[in-house]
């Protein structure tokens, strides 16, 4: 009989809560894990009690996640490495920005033959620009990296709404069992092989959202939106032409979970639109408002537009890509918000053909590049 699988799920805020719903629930009755899954919690004090006791034996994440009852079999675990050492399965749902600290504390303490998915969204800057998240894992840690990335806002996900998600993986024997892991009678899984085109969706549709929340601050109706998402959804494809090279970047993945619903879903239901649309009501920082609203959890879409901006100005393409530019611009440079609308009707993709940001193509003949 083969090993059990064992799995750590690395992070506890609001998506990683509610995954750890699904995750226990399936580990719990699935043949191919164990039944204990560990979740990494990095503790705090909540009215008085440590969080990891509370969810231990309250089995509620009273700060993240509160009202969801997390299964009985799930493990919350303070030390990082406690919590990884024997994981076969290492799933990683943390804030970009910790990554790196992350990895560096657990590693050559985890398994060497581990599996690891990744669930964050967002990307890093290597020397030569672009860096996903999931290689930055990968290298850091040398384990084998897939990603899952879908129209999932975490509370309809752990209110068990039905939704659909992509996981891309390269090798299909390990699609199969992390599909098994994840996959619910209302969290539908879709396994494709282009696991870098999921992740750069699953990163660049942050930056499009915050742009949503600018036009929704300053009462532009559904219209602009959908204009925004399409506009969003050109630069989205545009960059992944150009940045992800491991492959093919067909027109199919964008049309998956991890593609245009989830960009769909993050600009009318995500903490960012809700964010960005405070930051044009209220006048206050991104800073302030990410203290004020997310109750400790971090922003991804200011600071994805970021990194991107600096990547395509490394590369000297910052002007092919106005709606990026401009969320990055207000939320860093000070610029007035109004200039978004400005971005939306100059942007290259309403002047001639040729300037189009595809290079020439017409949206509905995506083609393979």
């Amino acid at each position: 009989m083969a090993p059990l699988n064992k799995v750590c799920i690395i992070g506890s805020g609001n998506w990683g809560s509610a995954i750890a719903k699904i995750v226990g629930a399936n580990a719990a009755c699935n043949a191919n894990f164990d039944t204990t899954v560990k979740m990494w919690v990095f503790e705090e004090m909540v009215n008085g009690r440590k969080l990891t006791e509370i969810i231990n034996k309250d089995h509620e994440n009273v700060k993240y996640l509160p009202g969801h009852r997390l299964p009985e079999n799930v493990l919350a675990v303070p030390d990082l490495v406690e919590a990884s050492r024997d994981a076969d399965i290492l799933v990683f749902v943390i804030p970009h920005q910790f990554v790196g600290k992350v990895c560096d504390t657990i590693k050559g303490k985890i398994k060497a033959d581990a599996l690891g998915i990744s669930l964050i969204k967002g990307v890093d800057e290597g020397p030569d620009g672009l860096k996903l998240i999931s290689d930055v894992i990968q290298e850091k840690l040398g384990i084998t990296m897939s990603v899952l990335m879908g129209a999932n806002i975490a509370n309809e996900v752990a209110d068990e709404k039905f939704c659909e998600t992509t996981i891309g993986c390269k090798n299909k024997n390990h699609g199969a069992l992390l599909k098994e892991l994840m996959q619910t009678t209302n969290f539908r899984v879709t396994v494709v092989e282009e696991s870098d085109v999921v992740e750069i969706c699953g990163a660049l549709k942050n930056i499009v959202a915050v742009g949503a929340g600018f036009c929704d601050g300053l009462g532009f109706g559904d219209n602009t939106k959908a204009a925004v998402i399409r506009l969003g959804l050109m630069e989205m494809i545009a960059f992944a032409r150009i940045f992800c090279t491991a492959g093919p970047v067909s027109s199919a993945t964008f049309l998956e979970s991890c593609g245009v619903a989830d960009l769909i879903t993050t600009c009318y239901g995500g903490r960012n639109r809700r964010v960005a649309e405070a930051f044009v009501k209220t006048g206050k920082s991104i800073e302030e408002l990410e203290k004020e609203m997310l109750n400790g959890q971090k922003l991804q879409g200011p600071a994805t537009a970021a990194e991107v901006n600096h990547i395509l100005k490394h590369k000297n393409l910052i002007d092919k890509f106005p709606l990026f530019n401009a969320v990055y611009q207000i939320c860093f440079q000070a610029h007035p918000v109004t200039e978004f609308i400005s971005c939306l009707q100059n942007h290259p993709e309403h002047i001639c053909y040729p300037a189009r940001i595809d290079g020439g193509r017409a949206a509905p003949h995506l083609s393979h590049s």
